[in-house]
């Protein structure tokens, strides 16, 4: 029996339990002492019965204790603050408005709670309108502030960005979480450029601000910066954090070079290697989606069946069934997705795209109806039946799947949606000049709905340095030689069979290009050149493509491992190819 003499001591008893994690506790005190006495409860009773709710996510009690105390409200700030934060804390924002309205004296405390409960439900909107309201924000609220902004993204929050920051006290631009906030709201915003010039010109660089750069970076898809920031790092003798070398593997992913990889993971402390967050991070580097990706399909069957079924998810399910789709075990495929339980978009997307990618069209439009019985249409399914309609050169159906997106998603703003500049693919060489018109009038269509095709690069390490090169590029320094071995590649090619297919240019050609030119300009056929031009009896070549490999250049670079006697590893969008020396690739062309 816990002895209780006073409404102060019941308040500390309940603080106590509280502090223990004993919420429940906490609470069958309250109402054994207190129910029948709720005009002398006090303060601290009231605001520890709401933590304890709050940590119980149980808002049905909070809402009964409100009713106990509401006469007291209007009276009484703190109350009605305890109140305020409670509601807040369980996400119900429209309580926490009303309440707030109440308040006569608002401080920058209430403020701040009340903008980070509107910035975890995603209302930023709401986060300026507050303020907007305060007079003289302090450090925090302009944290807030941006932060926001960064959630809107857009440039309404890029302009008030670069408003306020022109507004805030000199002293306030020395606080590191300060300077890594407004960092990241421009970065979010699409302000890349004075952001890195922002965070060049900081003098005191923390190291949450590095976290930041190195995630946006990561996030644009640059993660040669990244390993950049890594480098600097070092070399100003700054140690890593658990997030530092999380970004850093996740940039090494991308970059998806081995010798760079383990070049740098070396560098990382083995005490760091234990953590869950940086194995992950690792699996995902070496290992995940390994078999799928790989082509080794059987192994990732046998794989799934010995994962315990409680931790099956979803994107267990899409990576088992990508893994079939690349390997071309359809009827395994079939099985699997049949016994999955909760059948997502994502679940069924995959299916129609290993459906698909086997030619049986007519299934996986079965299976895209099936969906639509209880769901709207979806793009992502349409443009993966699209896309290998369009690899299998089956123009019909291409052409009644883009009629149909352009009915279910007239005002879509996928860039993926720019393959469909290939729907009216040909099978014929003479046909090429409809082809080149048909997908000019497309590109233009897209450029004026504002729907621009993503430009592609390709990624490679040669002799310990990265390069990166987009299609026709001429940057490079050994530009011409590049293009001369591009030309003796090519001459090599057609000797042995090769037929460059037109069904693959998407744009018009210039007045003095060629089919041969457009597609030697393609920036695997630069990177491969450099390779060889490089290292001219190499027999190994790693790739990282930012876009799916196109047909031509697929049938190419098996041609190529198997004249040049080299394999040649591309990690493409969708997965890895193996080019092998015999003139296969691991997909087995189901690309």
């Amino acid at each position: 029996m816990i002895n209780i003499e006073s409404d102060f001591d019941l308040g500390m008893k309940m603080k106590s339990l509280n502090d223990n994690k004993q919420f429940n506790k906490s609470l069958e005190l309250f109402d054994k002492f207190k129910i029948n006495n709720v005009k002398s409860l006090s303060n601290l009773t009231i605001s520890q019965a709401l933590k304890a709710c709050i940590n119980l996510n149980d808002v049905q009690r909070g809402r009964n204790i409100h009713q106990l105390i509401s006469s007291r409200i209007n009276k009484d700030s703190y109350i009605l603050i305890s109140l305020i934060h409670f509601y807040i804390k369980c996400d119900y924002m429209k309580d926490a408005e009303i309440l707030f309205e109440k308040l006569t004296k608002k401080s920058l405390s209430i403020y701040e709670a009340m903008m980070k409960g509107y910035i975890k439900n995603n209302q930023a909107n709401k986060v300026i309108d507050l303020f907007n309201e305060i007079k003289d924000p302090d450090e925090v609220i302009i944290i807030l502030l941006f932060n926001a902004c960064a959630q809107l993204a857009n440039e309404e929050g890029l302009n008030l960005i670069e408003k306020i920051s022109k507004q805030i006290p000199q002293s306030f631009k020395l606080n590191p979480r300060l300077l890594t906030s407004l960092s990241d709201a421009k970065m979010k915003c699409d302000h890349i450029k004075s952001t890195q010039f922002l965070f060049s010109k900081s003098r005191q660089k923390s190291l949450s601000m590095y976290e930041t750069m190195m995630n946006e970076f990561n996030e644009n898809e640059d993660p040669l910066k990244t390993i950049d920031l890594f480098n600097e790092m070092k070399t100003n003798h700054i140690e890593g954090s658990i997030r530092i070398y999380t970004y850093i593997i996740q940039a090494l992913s991308q970059i998806a070079d081995y010798s760079i990889s383990k070049s740098i993971i070396e560098q990382i402390p083995k005490s760091i290697l234990i953590d869950d967050q940086i194995s992950n991070a690792l699996i995902h580097l070496w290992a995940i989606n390994c078999y799928g990706f790989n082509g080794m399909g059987i192994k990732a069957i046998e794989l799934y069946y010995k994962i315990p079924s409680k931790l099956i998810n979803e994107s267990i399910n899409v990576c088992i069934l990508n893994a079939c789709s690349f390997s071309g075990l359809i009827d395994q495929a079939r099985s699997i997705f049949e016994n999955i339980r909760i059948k997502t978009e994502r679940i069924y997307t995959t299916m129609v795209d290993c459906l698909s990618r086997t030619c049986l069209f007519d299934e996986a439009k079965q299976l895209i109806n099936q969906f639509e019985h209880s769901h709207l249409p979806q793009s992502p399914m349409y443009l993966a039946l699209l896309s290998n309609a369009m690899i299998k050169k089956n123009k019909p159906l291409s052409k009644e799947i883009g009629k149909k997106m352009k009915k279910h998603f007239p005002q879509i703003e996928n860039p993926s949606i720019s393959v469909s500049i290939l729907f009216d693919g040909v099978d014929d060489v003479d046909e090429s000049s409809t082809k080149i018109n048909k997908a000019s009038d497309i590109i233009m269509e897209l450029n004026q709905s504002g729907m621009k095709k993503t430009v592609g690069h390709t990624t490679t390490v040669v002799n310990g340095q990265i390069y990166k090169f987009r299609a026709h590029d001429r940057s490079h320094p050994q530009s011409k030689e590049i293009y001369d071995e591009i030309n003796k590649i090519s001459k090599e090619l057609i000797s042995h069979g090769h037929k460059y297919d037109p069904s693959w240019i998407t744009r018009s050609l210039n007045e003095y290009e060629t089919i041969e030119l457009v597609f030697n300009g393609h920036s695997e056929k630069l990177a491969i050149a450099w390779n060889f031009i490089s290292n001219p009896n190499t027999t190994r070549i790693q790739l990282t493509n930012d876009l799916r490999i196109c047909g031509d250049c697929h049938r190419a670079i098996k041609l190529i491992a198997s004249i040049r006697q080299c394999e040649i590893i591309i990690r493409d969008a969708n997965r890895i190819h193996h080019f092998y020396k015999n003139g296969q690739c691991s997909c087995k062309d189901y690309f």
